[in-house]
C-alpha cells in the first residue's frame, strides 16, 4: 500500500541520508527497488552503527531531519527496543539502521539483489 500523498520518494531518501550522516552512520546503501514488480517500496535506505546507543541515535536523526525537513513522519517504527535493527518505514520509502552484525547475518542487500544499488560516500 502506497500513499500518493506526503513528499517524493528521491527527496526523502535525500532527507534520511543526512540524518545518518548527521549521526556518524556507516555504510551507507541506498536500494532502488522501483524497477523491480510487488517491490514493498520504491527505497530501503540501510546504513550501520557500532552500538546500541549509536544506532538509537541515527535512528533519531532521521526522524529528525525528516520532520524539520519535509513535515513528516514514519507510518510505522520497529527495533528501538533492542537496537540492533531498527526500521524506520515511511511507505515509499523503508530506512534500516542495523549494528553491523546484525546487518550482515541478514544481509538485505543481497536478498533484494535485482535493486540498483547505490552507495554513499561517507562526508
Amino acid at each position: 500500500m502506497r500513499k500518493p500523498e506526503g513528499p517524493a520518494s528521491e527527496q526523502l531518501t535525500e532527507v534520511i541520508i543526512k540524518g545518518i550522516e548527521d549521526k556518524k552512520g556507516q555504510n551507507i546503501t541506498v536500494m532502488d527497488l522501483r524497477s523491480i514488480e510487488h517491490a514493498v517500496t520504491d527505497f530501503f535506505v540501510i546504513c550501520d552503527g557500532t552500538s546500541n546507543t549509536q544506532v538509537n541515535a541515527i535512528a533519531d536523526s532521521i526522524e529528525e531531519a525528516v520532520r524539520k525537513d519535509l513535515d513528516d513522519k514514519p507510518w510505522h517504527t520497529e527495533g528501538k527496543e533492542s537496537s540492533e535493527w531498527v526500521l524506520l518505514d515511511y511507505v515509499n520509502v523503508v530506512a534500516h539502521v542495523f549494528q553491523k552484525p546484525i546487518r550482515e547475518f541478514y544481509n538485505i542487500e543481497e536478498l533484494w539483489g535485482d535493486a540498483e544499488i547505490r552507495e554513499i560516500e561517507v562526508k
